[in-house]
């Protein structure tokens, strides 16, 4: 495979570039091949020495892990938005593995719960654990649905100048807001039993919110996603990284790895270039952040500009999303001998409170952990073998709060010492159990493992407080019309999750909407060509 990025450790940035866009995720990659594909040339800097953010691996000890695309939805079907995307931005297709007929497992205490592919197979499966509920199950996948397609609009607003928003944008917005009310709020409306409505509400951990506080447009989002299955993309989740940088790289631009940005130079409120941690300075005609509105905003501007573009008012409008950590676990056997499965688990107390449940674990983290989510990536990769013949992986994930870890920020990663090595084991031991339960003959077969914290997350992404999924999707947060591509500075944009939501989808789409606005047009109508 040729060489997809450069080390700006040992490389030189050479030539003049259209635009610079910071951080390398999935939004700058969407956001960078769609410019380049309409003859920009593109220089992409990433902080990290593996560029792909969220959706790069790690390897470690004979064993691979992804570290956040765990599976993804509407991938499969021709001419959806996120099929249509990823067709378009990748050099060549992305193989995308099927998770078969089931591919979420709610398990509360004893009962489980599948997830089928399909709305019907879906519909059908929770009336059979749910038969007193039907009507109520039918309504609930036809709001989402219909939530789902109001918000069309809502996102495409994001797109529009300041003056035709001004026009129009309260219109084109109204629909989707009228379900940005809390998923609890809006299923209690039409639902009155409460496990029903914490089974419908499991896949929470993916925007990283409990249905008393996450905003229904998220779930809607989230649920629709996947409502006709997951996938995994063959090869590990590192080949959506590989597909995608050719396209920009075979049209003269560049991606850096150890590139890390330090301010983004502002001259007249106009951004005109960026200022490296060497101080070396590289101008561009457009300067793009892929990094977080609040790193954007806080740590790469000076204050002169923040305060003269109320940039301080605007990022106390939000909150960031929760924290997590991850267990990477390796086995020294096939996957097929140790009968793993595709389908995720998610893992729950068996009261079916999910707002109580984590709020009881924030407030003392002895209590029962919320939710354990488990991933099999050994068992969703075709091509797992390959790579890896007669071992298997395993991701187990729940919340976490940067507070319990914080007296070790500032600390070196791998050198925090013996306190915080104690604890990160004892958590360990509780999510092993956890898979135990439910996988007993994998007790005897652990080979190594490790886990990861928000202060991980903090080295590796630099998020502020390790948060996993960029802004919280409160309903506060939809209501925020400053969260758009568009910046209060000439020439400076954003992408990236805090654009549209979070996940794959919200950064793909975020791509879309950055570089549309950057151009002035619409290039949906591209997607689908």
């Amino acid at each position: 495979m040729e060489k997809l990025t450069k080390s700006y450790k040992r490389d030189t940035i050479e030539g003049q570039f259209d635009a610079i866009i910071i951080g390398s995720g999935l939004g700058g990659l969407t956001t960078g091949a769609f410019l380049a594909k309409e003859g920009k040339k593109v220089l992409i800097l990433e902080r990290h020495y593996v560029a792909g953010g969220f959706t790069h691996v790690f390897k470690r000890r004979g064993y691979e892990w992804d570290v956040g695309v765990h599976y993804i939805g509407d991938v499969h079907r021709p001419k959806t938005m996120i099929n249509s995307l990823f067709n378009y931005i990748c050099d060549t297709p992305i193989e995308w593995a099927d998770m078969g007929e089931v591919y979420d497992k709610m398990i509360f205490g004893n009962e489980v719960y599948e997830y089928r592919k399909g709305a019907e197979n879906f519909k059908n499966k929770m009336k059979e654990y749910f038969p007193d509920d039907a009507d109520a199950i039918d309504k609930y996948v036809n709001l989402i649905f219909e939530t789902q397609k109001n918000q069309r609009t809502f996102f495409m607003e994001k797109a529009l100048p300041k003056s035709i928003s001004w026009a129009v944008g309260s219109a084109l917005r109204k629909k989707a807001l009228s379900a940005n009310r809390t998923t609890l709020e809006v299923l209690s409306e039409f639902i009155s039993n409460k496990k029903l409505i914490a089974v419908l509400c499991g896949q929470f951990g993916d925007y990283g919110l409990a249905p008393g506080q996450s905003s229904f447009m998220m779930h809607a989002m989230l649920f629709k996603h996947y409502i006709n299955g997951g996938f995994y993309p063959a090869g590990g989740s590192s080949v959506i990284f590989e597909n995608i940088a050719p396209t920009i790289l075979k049209r003269n631009g560049e991606i850096f790895t150890n590139a890390e940005v330090k301010e983004i130079i502002v001259k007249n409120n106009k951004a005109v270039g960026v200022k490296m941690l060497d101080d070396k300075e590289f101008f561009a005609p457009l300067i793009i952040s892929s990094a977080g509105i609040v790193n954007t905003y806080k740590h790469f501007l000076s204050p002169e500009i923040i305060q003269k573009n109320n940039l301080e008012q605007l990022i106390n409008k939000v909150t960031p999303s929760i924290g997590h950590v991850c267990l990477y676990v390796g086995l020294n056997a096939s996957t097929e001998e140790l009968k793993l499965q595709k389908a995720n688990y998610w893992i729950f107390p068996d009261n079916y409170d999910h707002d109580k449940n984590i709020d009881d674990y924030l407030n003392d983290p002895e209590k029962e952990i919320p939710v354990v989510y488990v991933s099999f990536p050994s068992a969703k990769d075709p091509k797992w073998n390959e790579r890896y013949p007669n071992k298997a992986a395993i991701d187990i994930i729940t919340l976490a709060d940067y507070n319990w870890y914080k007296k070790w920020d500032g600390t070196r990663w791998k050198k925090r010492g013996e306190e915080y090595e104690k604890e990160k084991e004892k958590l360990s031991q509780r999510l092993l159990e956890k898979l135990f339960q439910h996988e007993p003959q994998l007790r005897d077969k652990i080979d190594y493992y490790e886990l990861s914290t928000p202060l991980t997350t903090k080295h590796f992404v630099n998020y502020q407080f390790g948060e996993l999924y960029g802004l919280d999707n409160t309903p506060n947060r939809f209501n925020q019309k400053f969260l758009r591509p568009k910046t209060p500075i000439k020439n400076l944009y954003l992408t990236g999750q805090d654009v549209v939501s979070c996940g794959v989808g919200g950064a793909l789409a975020s791509g879309l909407l950055t570089a549309s606005t950057i151009l002035k047009k619409n290039l949906t109508n591209k997607i689908y060509s």
